[in-house]
């Protein structure tokens, strides 16, 4: 290997190594983000939560990318599609938000790792990615991994987990609508029109679900609420520019391990059997399916929902 070889391997490594440390960072500003939201949802209205998760997002973002500093930031080729992603994106949101009244953080989470699932199903007709007879194993042993967790009809868990299916096949719905859009606009933009839409939807509902905070602290999460979403989506950009999808995805599970830890230190929930027993399911056949779509196509990761 010539010492310019040597020099662009050990670059490419080193990059590698970034943007994997970034995207750890990104899931870690996530699982805070849920567990903010679950501690305000509990003596106030979730709207009001995911108003202002939008709300602080945008405003926040506006500061660092706005169409003054970045004249393109506003073209798209596609308005009518960022709009509906951002729809499906602000029900995603939503229907997590008001699941984590009723569920643990990592209950709900195992529930929306099964999105891999869902996005390979529909990325066939949608985008003419047909998943083969592997894969098609790979999706049934994921689903009955969230069975598992959900343990339908055997006194199982909270009728609130059908929140976080509904909200798995809408994150899966935006996955394919970024799949989509990423083809025509850049990750800046997307993001933008991502917190626009949802600030535009909810900002009119704000004063119809305002509860005043009843202390300092909450005021602080209220807004760190949609700080910790832009970081996290910043920080997601920024590792998938300094790593290839199939190696940062695989990291996107260690929201879990930080679901669990914020779990057990805010709110005392140990997770149960049968959570772990069906998370530990759906992770391993989710990692199948990214390493399928590494060998086939190459790997696209999630965008992370929140």
């Amino acid at each position: 290997m010539t010492g310019s070889a040597h020099d662009r391997s050990a670059h490419d490594r080193k990059r590698r190594l970034v943007g994997i440390a970034l995207m750890s960072g990104a899931v870690a500003c996530f699982a805070c983000l849920d567990a903010m939201a679950k501690y305000l949802g509990g003596h106030m209205d979730s709207l009001q939560v995911v108003a202002m998760r939008y709300v602080s997002a945008f405003f926040l973002a506006l500061v660092f990318s706005n169409p003054l500093t970045r004249p393109g930031l506003l073209r798209t080729a596609r308005p009518g599609l960022q709009v509906v992603r951002g729809l499906l994106l602000l029900s995603t949101t939503t229907l997590n938000f008001l699941s984590f009244r009723f569920l643990q953080l990592d209950e709900a989470l195992a529930i929306m790792f099964s999105t891999p699932f869902l996005v390979a199903i529909m990325a066939g007709p949608m985008l003419g990615e047909w998943v083969g007879w592997r894969r098609w194993v790979a999706i049934g042993v994921g689903f009955l991994g969230v069975l598992v967790v959900i343990r339908p009809g055997l006194g199982g868990i909270h009728w609130a987990a059908l929140l976080s299916v509904a909200s798995a096949f809408f994150y899966a719905s935006y996955a394919i609508a970024t799949r989509m859009v990423m083809r025509h606009d850049s990750s800046e933009t997307t993001l933008f029109y991502a917190n626009l839409v949802g600030m535009a939807v909810m900002l009119p509902v704000l004063p119809l679900v305002w509860t005043a905070p009843s202390s300092s602290f909450d005021w602080i999460l209220l807004l760190a609420v949609g700080a910790f979403g832009s970081i996290g989506h910043f920080l997601l950009i920024m590792a998938h520019d300094r790593a290839p999808a199939s190696v940062l995805s695989p990291f996107m599970y260690t929201q879990l391990l930080w679901a669990t830890i914020f779990g057990y230190l805010v709110f005392a929930n140990i997770p149960g059997p049968w959570t772990l027993v069906g998370a530990f399911i759906v992770i391993s056949s989710g990692l199948y399916l990214l390493y399928r779509e590494q060998k086939t196509r190459g790997a696209v990761a999630p965008i992370e929902p929140g």
